[in-house]
């Protein structure tokens, strides 16, 4: 059996790797063709961009919902957006205290808790995600893109890092890297979820703690990365900003698009790990909305906060 195991531990891996190197190739490729057609670098980064973050949510999400497993579609969301805030921000903080915008703490941060605590009202509405519901979630998400837009001609859009002038690649080269990317990403997220799948039947773990915790863990990797690495180069300034937005397209984007595609079962007990979204969305508010800054002793809050939540779905 430990064999079997530890070849199922390197295909959930090998999924990983797909999921997160297939969204990289993805996005760069896509915002590189859409910058040559002249389409603006604003308009690139709150859509390509912005929604390539939750693309290794979204296609694990798809692959399971499709497949039956529903369990892991909202536990992976919700399970991602528990991980960024508590896990990403809290180790992020720690490592060196992240500014906020005020438009964050006053209009990104409160409208976070408000979409969540509506995924949940919809799932126990009839215990399911439906095609309309996932409409309703997809009309939310374009009114949150006008909003960005809105707040980007303003100047008060979170800024990406200016990016080093890369070499001039062929147009052809850049339609390989998003077929190549899109490509990884489905074979990454059908991997990722037959083998969580096999895991959890092996252990006698259900689906809702691998998606909680593993699949979630998987799926968060690139913005652990990023906010990490952004913090150990001392320019932590978007890290709030880029993770609330991330949460914000996991729910509109990715449970929308999955409900679109086929309901997704919401299973009662999920009210739990709901509270728990919302109730972490909040602390992240209560912990920057005086200063707009979230510092160490927050971010220990959040890790701590985060141990006991582990050990409650264990």
């Amino acid at each position: 059996m430990m064999n079997t195991v530890w070849f199922q531990a390197l295909l959930l891996v090998l999924g990983f790797v797909l999921l997160t190197k297939g969204a990289d190739w993805f996005v760069d490729g896509a915002a590189s063709i859409a910058d040559r057609l002249g389409i603006p670098q604003l308009v690139i980064g709150l859509t390509i961009v912005a929604m390539g973050t939750s693309l290794p949510e979204a296609a694990v999400s798809i692959s399971a919902a499709t497949k039956g497993s529903a369990a892991i579609t909202i536990g992976n969301v919700l399970g991602s957006n528990i991980m960024n805030v508590l896990v990403i921000l809290g180790l992020t903080s720690v490592l060196c205290p992240i500014p906020v915008q005020k438009s964050t703490v006053r209009y990104e941060i409160p409208f976070t808790i408000l979409i969540t605590v509506g995924l949940a009202g919809l799932g126990l509405w009839d215990n399911a995600v439906n095609r309309l519901e996932g409409g309703i979630l997809w009309g939310l998400m374009i009114l949150y893109l006008l909003y960005l837009l809105v707040m980007a001609r303003k100047g008060n859009a979170p800024q990406e890092e200016e990016k080093k002038e890369e070499k001039k690649r062929s147009v052809l080269f850049l339609f390989g890297m998003v077929i190549v990317g899109a490509v990884m990403i489905v074979f990454g997220s059908n991997v990722t979820i037959d083998a969580a799948t096999e895991i959890a039947k092996m252990f006698g773990m259900d689906e809702r703690f691998i998606g909680l915790t593993i699949v979630a863990f998987g799926t968060s990797l690139p913005e652990l990365v990023t906010s990490v690495t952004a913090a150990l180069k001392k320019k932590p300034d978007i890290a709030v900003g880029n993770i609330v937005g991330s949460n914000i397209f996991n729910i509109l984007f990715v449970a929308g698009t999955t409900a679109l595609i086929t309901p997704v079962a919401y299973a009662s007990s999920f009210v739990v790990d709901s509270c728990v979204a919302i109730a972490t969305v909040v602390l992240l508010f209560l912990c920057v909305v005086k200063n707009h800054k979230l510092g160490r002793l927050g971010g220990l809050v959040m890790l701590i906060a985060y141990a006991g939540y582990f050990a409650y779905i264990l």
